[in-house]
């Protein structure tokens, strides 16, 4: 198994787990597109846009992430993020 879809599985349990944290459905979405299952992806994008409105694009999901070093940012820029702009997640 691949680590993105060791993420992927490790994400759908603690959305199980854990239904109502809006981060999960998101990074679930972000591996999702980023392993290109588009429709799946799109449809945990919505599941935590559901469950965070203000959280509806990547300028705006900054601040929710206050504490991050320049090497968590680098790295989620290329995988999560790139994952979210394939669902249709939006820049701005």
């Amino acid at each position: 198994m691949g680590q993105v879809d060791q993420a992927i599985d490790l994400l759908r349990r603690a959305r199980t787990a854990n239904p109502r944290w809006w981060a999960i459905p998101h990074w679930l979405a972000g591996a999702l597109g980023l392993k290109g299952e588009l429709d799946e992806a799109r449809a945990a994008l919505a599941e935590s846009i559901k469950l965070k409105p203000d959280a509806n694009s990547l300028a705006a999901l900054r601040p929710s992430y206050p504490v991050g070093s320049p090497q968590y940012w680098a790295l989620r820029e290329k995988t999560v993020d790139v994952g979210l702009r394939r669902a249709g997640f939006p820049d701005e």
